[in-house]
């Protein structure tokens, strides 16, 4: 028997800090080698961190980077134990992102990234060159203050394997796994049998299956085991990277790593018989016919066993049944584990949130009360560190420190009900509630006197004073009341956000947390700097349908019972007076549902359906329920208003990435924000086909009875026309 112990790691990196991000290698390594490993893997970028973007552009990033090593290698760190460490390096002028082989204080091998991520929230080849030299390695003079540290001068460079005494080891980077045609599978012919897999991968809804399907089938036909370490919490920017490292050996998975926690460093073990892997390739045919003829691959030779023999002290990994977390559990503990980092990282003594008692602002509540759950549970589970930061955040003294959640909301967590004249009792009672079970420290505001007085204000600048619809006043003005008391609310809610610290006797600000989702900002029904507007916003890539089952659900699992009735209510803005024949509802104002947002939102993104391709994607889903002119007035009006409110997706709230349909502006969805809203040739080609379908039906209905049938709807919405009922369009 070959026994190899090896360990992978979940580390919570900060872009450019690093200080914070060497200190956490460090420890990862320690608490490796402590175990007995052999190997120890880290996410891809690891030193620098993953999301420093432009800063890649700079040589300071690489010099930086490199003195890090430096430190890593004049220790002990990297004595009897192989290390992949994840940084840029610059080679004849071009710059790599790659994985840098140690063990025993010099470098063996730097691998460079060979297919780069590209697309969705990446952006790699703005920065990186992706390695086409597949032939052979070579030779890679290392930067003199290190070659000089180190007394090496060059170490190879480029795509191939490390080959030691017992086994071999490769580096695969994280989208080489995705590829068409991955590296891992040309080196298992090789003889490797230990791929190491350096990711920076950032949590989206339902995404986790897609990546463990990949590392189960990597190595389930091939053998071999298969190491994955990834990045855990928020480096930075709008995405949470959530971890999961693990570990799978001939296509079953042995060891797993969290998908969301506090903790800044995870390790993740597991003890190998490497003959399990030779046995398996031995046995199936076709990958002995097929090594017999590969390429040949470069390689490393080091002369050193990583490999201990038989020993019946050391129990080998058992397949583990691989642990998934519901959608609802995902939005429950990603956003909270982001909001978190932002936090602990920001300066900031803690959150306030504009809680209006609808379904939006609730959930964020929730999810701010289920990351206070998340701390006090990590610190009686003793992690140090998250105990130093909820201390310092919450200003705990005499060696204090949270132990229950709804006290260290009240310490940290500021909600504000800011009603008016149209708010409901309803929706004031819901928010009171809500903020009791969570233990937020709560206001009840109303914004009728400041809107009075710019109303006043507008009156005598123009000797006018509008008037709400209900009350006879026309679509401009009826617009124009509920805007003044959108950004109202958004002025009030950084106003105390930075003044309620300083009347209670506390240092430092707080956050300010949006509360619109994806759909809202895919139809752009929101105000432009209104409550939508703030510093973070957890849920602005979650879909109104997803956020209503999370609320049923954390009305049961984190507490909140108050979250079903909240889910319950139909979805409101209260922003136009109550009526006994009136009651205004967003799906209304809207002029299509949250169904419908959502099926656009994905045909949009997802499926790179513009105008024309949509109308007909559509007509074969909705076929059986409206004709092919109620579609195509359908997918007018949502391409009317998507491009109509594009111009808000420029100043919206940095969110929380969790939907892949999101129309995000700065990083996600690049696309202009000044359309021609009439899309006259789209529109002009979904008219032509109507007119063609519409003579087919006509067609196959006088072959079957000899008489036209007017097919009706009985199921789709309604379209409202144009320029009316929307309370949040335009500016």
């Amino acid at each position: 028997m070959r026994l190899l112990k090896v360990a992978t790691c979940n580390l919570n990196q900060w872009a450019m800090d690093f200080d914070c991000n060497l200190k956490h290698i460090k420890e990862s390594i320690a608490e490796a080698k402590a175990a007995g490993a052999k190997i120890r893997l880290g996410p891809e970028l690891e030193i620098t961190g993953y999301g420093c973007e432009d800063h890649f552009l700079e040589l300071d990033t690489v010099a930086h980077a490199w003195d890090c090593l430096k430190e890593l290698l004049l220790g002990d760190w990297t004595d009897g134990i192989l290390c992949s460490f994840g940084m840029p390096v610059i080679k004849d002028s071009e710059r790599y992102n790659c994985q840098v082989l140690c063990l025993n204080r010099k470098i063996i091998m730097i691998r460079p990234k060979m297919w780069l991520a590209n697309d969705g929230n990446y952006r790699e080849l703005r920065w990186f060159t992706a390695w086409k030299q597949k032939e052979h390695l070579e030779d890679f003079h290392l930067p003199s203050e290190i070659s000089d540290a180190l007394s090496q001068t060059t170490v190879p460079f480029g795509y191939g394997y490390v080959q030691f005494l017992d086994t071999a080891v490769a580096a695969e980077v994280c989208e080489e796994l995705f590829t068409p045609l991955p590296p891992h599978a040309e080196l298992a012919l090789n003889g490797v049998e230990v791929f190491m897999n350096a990711s920076g991968s950032h949590h989206q809804l339902r995404k986790l299956d897609l990546r463990l399907r990949a590392f189960i089938s990597a190595t389930h036909t091939r053998g071999g085991v298969y190491m994955y370490s990834n990045h855990q919490g928020c480096d930075g920017g709008r995405l949470y990277y959530d971890g999961c490292s693990c570990v799978v050996v001939n296509g079953d998975m042995v060891a797993q790593g969290s998908q969301f926690s506090p903790k800044d460093v995870e390790m993740v073990f597991a003890q190998i018989d490497l003959d399990a892997v030779a046995s398996l390739r031995s046995s199936v045919s076709s990958f002995q016919e097929q090594a017999s003829c590969k390429a040949k691959v470069s390689k490393v030779f080091v002369p050193y066993k990583l490999c201990q023999s038989f020993n019946l002290q050391m129990s080998l990994s058992s397949p583990l049944k691989i642990k998934y977390h519901s959608p609802e559990e995902e939005i429950a503990l990603g956003p909270a584990c982001w909001l978190w980092d932002y936090l602990r990282r920001s300066g900031a003594s803690g959150f306030l949130l504009p809680l209006s008692g609808g379904a939006d602002s609730s959930s964020v509540a929730a999810i701010v009360g289920s990351m206070c759950q998340l701390v006090v549970k990590e610190i009686a589970n003793g992690d140090e560190q998250v105990k130093a930061d909820a201390i310092r955040i919450g200003h705990y003294t005499d060696g204090q420190f949270p132990t229950d959640s709804k006290e260290f909301a009240k310490r940290i967590f500021y909600t504000v009900f800011m009603g008016s004249e149209n708010s409901s009792e309803a929706t004031t009672t819901r928010a009171k509630v809500l903020a009791d079970e969570i233990g937020s420290w709560h206001l009840n505001v109303s914004i009728d006197g400041v809107v009075s007085s710019l109303i006043s204000l507008f009156q005598t600048l123009t000797g006018k004073r509008p008037r709400y619809k209900v009350d006879g006043g026309s679509n401009i003005e009826n617009l124009g009341l509920q805007n003044i008391q959108a950004r109202v609310r958004m002025v009030l809610a950084f106003m105390l956000a930075s003044l309620l610290p300083w009347v209670h006797n506390k240092p430092g600000f707080y956050l300010v947390l949006g509360s619109s989702n994806v759909d809202e900002g895919l139809r752009g029904y929101l105000t432009k700097y209104d409550c939508s507007s703030a510093d973070i916003n957890p849920i602005g890539s979650i879909s109104k349908m997803d956020l209503r089952t999370f609320l049923k659900w954390a009305a049961i699992h984190l507490g909140y019972s108050s979250l079903a009735e909240i889910e319950a209510a139909p979805p409101t803005a209260e922003l136009e007076p109550i009526r006994s024949n009136y009651s205004q509802l967003d799906e209304v104002d809207m002029g299509m549902t949250y169904d419908e947002l959502s099926v656009y939102g994905r045909l949009r993104k997802i499926f790179r359906c513009g105008p024309v391709s949509m109308f007909k994607n559509l007509c074969y889903k909705w076929g059986t329920k409206l004709t092919p002119a109620e579609v195509a007035d359908k997918v007018k009006y949502f391409f009317k208003y998507y491009s109509i409110n594009r111009h808000k997706m420029t100043v919206m709230t940095p969110s929380y990435h969790a939907e892949s349909y999101s129309p995000e502006d700065n990083r996600f969805d690049l696309r202009q924000f000044l359309y021609n809203v009439r899309w006259p040739c789209q529109f002009r080609k979904i008219d032509e086909l109507v007119n063609e379908l519409d003579g087919d039906r006509v067609a196959i209905t006088k072959s079957t009875d000899g008489e036209k049938v007017n097919v009706t709807a009985d199921g789709g919405m309604g379209v409202v026309a144009a320029g009316s009922g929307d309370p949040r369009a335009g500016f």
